[in-house]
């Protein structure tokens, strides 16, 4: 999982301020921040997607099942993309 830190956000400007004690060595460089929500929304996303890659990689229908197999496969990838469009 990925490191968070408290911070503040101004809910006028956007500004981002989350202060931590120095030690005398700091150097302020440029970052991208992306809020937590949506990490753990596409965080969410990539796992159901891993899953319905990883049937695709470890199954192997019976071959007269394979044409239900793929629908199935096909069916749960679209529900997955319809509830998060790609842009």
């Amino acid at each position: 999982m990925a490191e968070t830190i408290e911070g503040w956000r101004c809910i006028g400007c956007g500004k981002v301020d989350a202060p931590r004690p120095c030690i005398g060595v700091c150097q302020d460089e440029r970052v991208e921040l992306v809020l937590a929500e949506d990490y753990a929304e596409l965080a969410w996303r990539v796992e159901q997607l891993e899953g319905v890659l990883a049937l695709i990689a470890h199954v192997t229908p019976k071959p007269e099942r394979l044409g239900a197999s793929w629908l199935a496969l096909q069916a749960r990838a679209r529900t997955l993309l319809e509830k998060n469009p790609v842009p």
